[in-house]
């Protein structure tokens, strides 16, 4: 199953890929020069078809837990002053997305879109300190149903050139369903209560809509 985003991507790699196996088999060439190009070929439109994948995951609805919103590595857990919406102290997780990953973003709470805006910005590497404030990055704030605000921010890295963002202002959404896309390796970025009760370490390796950041505090 590949993400709607990739269809043009996917056809222009099919495209490139046919051409370059006609070119092998038509042209008079070396064997080693032909078995370059198919090789190439096939290159081409395995990494486009692995990068654009949109795997079925199956998330479980719960309105204690926060979901990873991408597949990833967590590189940053540390307290922070946001300070595009909140402006003051929150818990921040950040989750880095290699070009080999899956790529679709998704909800890590249900509930409301309470903002939703998109910054254009620079293109430093993912994992620098002032990507999450500079770089080209979309923020969007989840009202759950406890009161309590979820902010995620989609950061484009270095090869990230184009972010999509699903999220519109006053939607009801599903923990867990698709809210974007980032393309060629990135960065996610999720602001947590203070008091919430984080559930994952550093380097760990997670699975959007299925692995759990972190729990809400009881009640």
């Amino acid at each position: 199953m590949f993400h709607k985003e990739g269809i043009v991507s996917i056809a222009i790699a099919v495209s490139v890929a046919a051409i370059l196996s006609i070119v092998a088999f038509t042209v008079e060439m070396p064997v080693w020069t032909q078995i370059l190009l198919l090789l190439l070929a096939a290159f081409v439109l395995i990494i486009i078809l692995q990068f654009f994948r949109n795997p079925s995951r199956k998330t479980i609805l719960d309105d204690t837990t926060i979901v990873s919103p991408v597949d990833g590595k967590v590189v940053v857990i540390e307290k922070v002053t946001e300070n595009e919406y909140f402006k003051d102290e929150r818990i921040m997780i950040s989750v880095f997305m290699s070009p080999l990953n899956v790529h679709v973003t998704r909800y890590p709470v249900g509930g409301k879109v309470a903002y939703s805006k998109y910054h254009p910005g620079k293109y430093l590497v993912a994992w620098h300190p002032k990507a999450s404030e500079e770089n080209e990055r979309t923020t969007v704030v989840i009202n759950h149903k406890n009161t309590a605000q979820i902010l995620y921010r989609q950061i484009a890295g270095a090869l990230a050139k184009r972010i999509v963002n699903y999220a519109t202002q006053d939607d009801s959404i599903v923990q867990g369903a698709d809210s974007g896309f980032i393309k060629f390796g990135s960065r996610v970025d999720v602001y947590l209560p203070l008091d919430a009760i984080i559930t994952v370490e550093l380097n760990q390796k997670l699975k959007g809509g299925e692995s759990i950041l972190a729990k809400f505090t009881d009640e």
